[in-house]
């Protein structure tokens, strides 16, 4: 499965919809192939000031592009999306090996160059957090984070919007 792992600075893109692009965030990028993504806020300032430093902010599977009605590339939806934006788990608690490599060894995207670990903490991530966990792997400490199982459903499917910054390019 080819996911793509990126840092977000801000919330915003994608949408509570699950349109991402919308402020063409990531431009170029979002018109890779890919089966799947995963947004983590990065750890500088600005992540911090949305209280996204380290969580896995969204989760997305399955894509489909369309062009973006005003012209900047193209826009992804997913067949399964979940947006957690500030609400979602620490990147850390869920996926060692992917947090070291996004934030000790200072990767701003991946897609293609995973370690086996990385990899299988990928797709068990996506699995975990898109409710397919009958598929899991092992991969190190136990897939549950520090949030209760009921805290975790509401912040699954909760939608998370006001805080969207646009991208510099549309203001």
């Amino acid at each position: 499965m080819r996911i793509l792992t990126y840092k977000r600075t801000h919330t915003g893109d994608p949408d509570p919809t699950g349109q991402f692009g919308i402020n063409d965030c990531m431009g170029r990028v979002r018109n890779w192939s890919f089966d799947a993504v995963i947004g983590v806020g990065g750890i500088g300032s600005e992540p911090r000031s949305f209280g996204i430093d380290g969580r896995v902010t969204w989760v997305g599977r399955n894509p489909s592009w369309n062009p973006h009605p005003l012209g900047y590339g193209q826009i992804v939806k997913f067949e399964s999306f979940a947006l957690f934006e500030q609400n979602g788990p620490l990147l850390s608690s869920l996926a060692p090996y992917l947090a070291r490599r996004m934030y000790e060894k200072g990767a701003r995207i991946l897609l293609k160059d995973y370690s086996q670990e990385e990899q299988a903490e990928a797709e068990a991530l996506l699995n975990i957090l898109l409710g397919n966990s009958s598929s899991l792997a092992t991969t190190g400490p136990s897939p549950r984070h520090c949030r209760s199982s009921k805290e975790h459903e509401t912040a699954s499917r909760s939608v998370v919007s006001g805080k969207c910054k646009p991208c510099p390019r549309l203001t």
